[in-house]
């Protein structure tokens, strides 16, 4: 009988998803998320599924290691060049939880211009009428402008609800020029920062959007605009956020994701006015991390068993001239 082959899960995954891989394979899962705890344990195995970043020389610590499989989209967490060279298939899921994140983005953008928990909060605490006086400056979502940088399977998602859902006037700037889908008007990357009442970032990070949202994007929003960050902290010079937060040179701000995770809990975020902070959970619901598990097991278990999964990342592993020994 073949061997079965090792799986090494970075944090856990749904019970589904675990008894499925089970079914096929020795499993263990990291006990923490450091560089020196993951390059230890990829020692022996086989296959990686992934849902922290991995040290990017990890490759270099697996010589059994034969595919590694996104527990969702962002290639960043793997170092595909490095298992591209070693000959190591990469994959990922594209929008499998394009809906999960573009309804968290909404979610966001309707509590920074109208905070009912505020509401709820200031009602128990200093009663009725300290409650209601804040409500004349709250902002409606209709009629707004929103403006999404990055219009792939996120953005898309995110257009239609507010586009079709909230009646928003929807602007789109991407990597592509002149793919935008029905109801998103193309406009170039500042005159969106011009022109939104709302900025949702949902691009992927490469070496061109690092940075992207820096002290002058931010000084071009309107006064009242808010900024959603769910795509990548790097994306946002953070220290030019905080300033302008403080500064109130925009009106809030609503960000999943930091430069490192988790956050500290003495950052300077923490105690910036007018941001909501979430832990990087824009893409978990309970759907969600059943789908993205399920279809992560199945397609690490194809690359384990010879046949190419879903969405290779990378194809040209195939080239390879390295050799593990």
């Amino acid at each position: 009988m073949a061997e079965r082959p090792k799986i090494l899960l970075t944090s856990p995954v749904h019970p589904d998803a675990q008894a499925l891989l089970d079914r096929h394979a020795e499993t263990v899962v990291a006990p923490d998320t450091s560089g020196a705890t993951l390059n230890a344990l990829a020692g022996d195995v086989d296959g990686i599924l992934v849902r922290n970043k991995l040290p990017d020389d990890i490759c270099d610590h697996a010589p059994r290691l034969r595919g590694m499989v996104r527990h969702g989209v962002g290639l960043d967490f793997i170092p595909v060049a490095a298992a591209t060279a070693w000959g190591i298939p990469v994959a990922n899921l594209p929008g499998i939880n394009a809906r999960t994140v573009a309804e968290y983005c909404i979610a966001a953008v309707q509590h920074l211009r109208r905070p009912i928990v505020h509401m709820d909060r200031d009602l128990r605490a200093d009663g009725w009428e300290t409650a209601r006086a804040p409500a004349p400056g709250f902002v409606e979502m209709g009629g707004a402008a929103i403006g999404i940088v990055g219009v792939g399977s996120i953005g898309r998602a995110l257009a239609q609800i507010a586009g079709q859902g909230f009646g928003m006037t929807v602007l789109g700037a991407s990597r592509r020029s002149g793919r935008m889908p029905d109801g998103v008007e193309e406009t170039p990357l500042d005159d969106l920062f011009r022109r939104a009442d709302a900025v949702v970032l949902c691009c992927p990070l490469t070496e061109e959007t690092r940075g992207l949202v820096d002290a002058r994007r931010l000084a071009l929003m309107k006064p009242g605009a808010v900024l959603v960050n769910v795509s990548r902290g790097a994306v946002v010079v953070t220290d030019d956020l905080i300033a302008a937060l403080k500064d109130g040179v925009i009106a809030g701000a609503a960000t999943d994701v930091y430069d490192t995770h988790p956050l500290a809990p003495d950052h300077p975020l923490m105690t910036c006015p007018n941001v909501l902070l979430t832990p990087h959970l824009a893409g978990i619901t309970a759907a969600s991390t059943h789908i993205t598990g399920i279809r992560a097991a199945e397609d690490l278990l194809r690359i384990l068993r010879g046949e190419n999964p879903e969405n290779l990342a990378n194809p040209e592993y195939r080239d390879a001239t390295n050799e593990k020994t």
